[in-house]
This record gives C-alpha cells, sequence and structure tokens, in this order.
C-alpha cells in the first residue's frame, strides 16, 4: 500500500505541495478526483505501477495493445493509469521526446504523446504533436461504448483540437490560428505534400 500512500500525498488538497509544478499546479490535479481514485483502486496500478521510474515504465508502456480512458464500469485503462504514473514521475522532456520517437511501439507513441499535451507549454505542444499528423497507423481504443479503432492522427488532432480525451479535460491552449496571429508559431506546412515523409508503418502486428 506505500506506493498508493506516496501517490495521494503528493495530492495538493492543503496547499501545502512544494515539488515541482505544472501550469502552476500539482501535476497529479490534471486528472480529476474521481478518475484519481478509480486508478488507486484500479488492480492495474496495484499490480503493475509500483516502483515503475521512467526506465521501467518504458517496459510496461511497450506492452500496451490499446488506449482509452474509462471503459465497463468506469475501470480505468491501463494506459491511463501509465499517464497518470509519468505525471507522478515528471520525466525530463527528453525521456518524453524519446517515447514518441520511437517507430516501433505506437501505444508508447500514443502515451508520450497524451503526456506532452498534458504538460508541455502550449507552444511546445504544436511543436511535438504536428509532425506525428503523418502517422496513419491503426489504433485499438477502448471506452465505455466498447471498442473501435481510430488512427494515430486522428488521436493527435483531438489532442490538439478538442477539450477532452481519454476522458480527461485537457488544459486549455489557443488554437493554432490564434498563435499564428501572435507570430509565436509559423504557418504549419501541409505533412500531405512531403513527399518521403515516414508513415510509421512498423508494429503493425497487434492490428
Amino acid at each position: 500500500m506505500s506506493h498508493l500512500v506516496d501517490a495521494k500525498s503528493m495530492l495538493d488538497t492543503r496547499g501545502l505541495y512544494e515539488g515541482p509544478t505544472v501550469h502552476g499546479v500539482n501535476p497529479l490535479l490534471l486528472i480529476e478526483k474521481i478518475i484519481r481514485e478509480r486508478i488507486f483502486e484500479s488492480l492495474y496500478w496495484k499490480e503493475h505501477c509500483f516502483g515503475l521510474n521512467a526506465a521501467t515504465l518504458l517496459d510496461r508502456a511497450v506492452q500496451l495493445t490499446y488506449i482509452g480512458g474509462q471503459f465497463a464500469n468506469q475501470r480505468p485503462t491501463p494506459f491511463l493509469c501509465l499517464a497518470f504514473k509519468l505525471l507522478q514521475l515528471q520525466p525530463p522532456k527528453e525521456i518524453v521526446l524519446f517515447y514518441l520517437s520511437q517507430t516501433e511501439f505506437k501505444y508508447l507513441r500514443a502515451l508520450g504523446a497524451f503526456y506532452a499535451r498534458l504538460t508541455f507549454h502550449h507552444v511546445e505542444v504544436y511543436k511535438t504533436l504536428e509532425p506525428y499528423l503523418s502517422d496513419y497507423r491503426k489504433l485499438k481504443v477502448r471506452g465505455q461504448a466498447g471498442w473501435r479503432i481510430e488512427c494515430m492522427d486522428e488521436f493527435i488532432d483531438d489532442l490538439l483540437t478538442k477539450d477532452r480525451v481519454c476522458d480527461i479535460a485537457l488544459p486549455r491552449i489557443p488554437s493554432r490560428a490564434q498563435l499564428e496571429d501572435l507570430e509565436e508559431l509559423e504557418p504549419r506546412e501541409d505533412v500531405l505534400g512531403s513527399e518521403g515523409e515516414d508513415t510509421e508503418t512498423e508494429g503493425e502486428g497487434d492490428d
């Protein structure tokens, strides 16, 4: 139970949190309280997330076979549990970019993208995630309504444009058009027009 106590002790419920913050708050608070509690109570968290660090979490992440938020009786997916563990660990940006760069393990890339969207500065979010709009591999998604198939580029687009993904309310970010008007971003090149782009065909075996 020590890992559960350690995780809960990090929560900023009394304004006493003094660790590194993300968007000005304790990073664990980026996940709503009710979902945090379900993660703490889940079998996957208790059995597979104890003692993980940014390196050993990689071993768990490459075993993922689907993404999603909650399913069945509002049970958190392993994907969501590992995302929460990343918020607890707060790995260096270089580690997150390493997750994203792995072409063989598409669910590891999806996990890295989700974490980057939750924690990176808004300009970094666009610069980091937009290159993966050219990744058209299929992802299995598990949710309350059951299973569905979604392509990686759809998932990335959802992260950039929607308020909630995988049942989690994402931090608000300006639209790309607003950032272009402020000259914080250059107009985006059409990835479809770039010949020779890596369309990430590796790692399709679980489809």
